[in-house]
């Protein structure tokens, strides 16, 4: 199977027979036959053909297609104001992301948002991960970022991820069917706040780090509150979306968050790096200096 920009496990002729005709003929369609009618009904149409295209074209496709379209759309933003460290794209403008919509948030290319380009720029000018040979475990994976990171020669890398087609192996967080201690470094990076049960998943990433190992456990987190914020019998997104700031989030947490990783095993540090980069760099790449990274090791 050849690769291509858009995704290892998907090709370009299968993007091609799949993707681009399928959207465009959906579009078509919904301009053709929504033409002169009411905005209500345009909708109604509009909403039947997305899901004619979500039941019969698989999920891997489509979430190929949608990044070959926002890799070409990407060129009409072409310039200097915006860098993303992620994929090295420079743009006139980023793309506004969120409810509410937060400005310049996503990058018109490999689609990362803010935090994941602190991420990128932690990992690369922080910590020894492209440089030393070591094992590492991505809960579920960003694809740009796993793209780049399977590509480094020293590290053996793992994505898991219950459902997703772009993890290496599919499993439960809950559950790892993995060995004991046998990584070196483990990301997790706005996981914890999906998992109803997330002590019994804080025990299971403790369980399969090295000894000597850390892990980037990030969560939304209010810091001004003691407690976590948490109803597991909420299940409206109305609802979600008022208390946890997600429609599929289960929790915001409090200061409490790091004693439930110490209960789990882990000592807990939090790092401020953010602070320290120099603010044209952080603002040409829309990296908030006032974000918090939350470390786990274990001794």
């Amino acid at each position: 199977m050849s690769t291509g920009p858009f995704g290892d496990e998907f090709n370009q002729q299968t993007l091609m027979d799949y993707g681009f005709c399928l959207i465009f003929f959906l579009k078509k369609l919904a301009n053709d036959a929504t033409s002169g009618i009411v905005s209500s009904a345009k909708e109604g149409i509009t909403l039947l053909l997305q899901r004619i295209y979500h039941r019969f074209v698989p999920r891997p496709q489509r979430m190929a297609v949608r990044r070959a379209r926002t890799y070409l759309e990407s060129y009409r933003l072409l310039g200097n104001r915006f860098h993303c460290p992620v994929c090295q794209g420079d743009f006139e403008t980023f793309l506004d992301y969120g409810t509410p919509p937060r400005k310049n948030a996503q990058c018109p290319r490999c689609s990362v948002m803010e935090r994941h380009r602190l991420l990128w720029l932690y990992l690369r000018e922080k910590t020894n991960l492209f440089s030393v040979r070591q094992r590492m475990l991505d809960v579920a994976p960003v694809h740009a970022i796993q793209k780049r990171l399977r590509k480094l020669p020293n590290l053996d890398y793992l994505s898991i991820d219950l459902r997703s087609p772009i993890a290496m192996r599919h499993m439960d967080i809950t559950a790892l069917n993995l060995a004991d201690q046998s990584f070196d470094f483990i990301l997790c990076y706005h996981v914890l706040e999906h998992i109803p049960d997330d002590r019994k998943a804080m025990a299971e990433l403790y369980r399969v780090l090295k000894p000597g190992g850390w892990a980037l456990l990030q969560v939304p987190a209010d810091l001004n509150q003691e407690k976590t914020v948490e109803d597991l019998t909420v299940t409206s997104q109305t609802e979600r979306l008022r208390l946890f700031g997600n429609v599929d989030h289960v929790r915001i947490y409090g200061r409490d968050y790091f004693d439930r990783l110490r209960e789990a095993g882990f000592q807990v540090s939090q790092d401020d790096w953010a602070a320290s980069l120099d603010p044209i760099i952080a603002a040409r790449q829309v990296v908030r200096r006032s974000d918090v990274l939350f470390i786990a090791t274990r001794v």
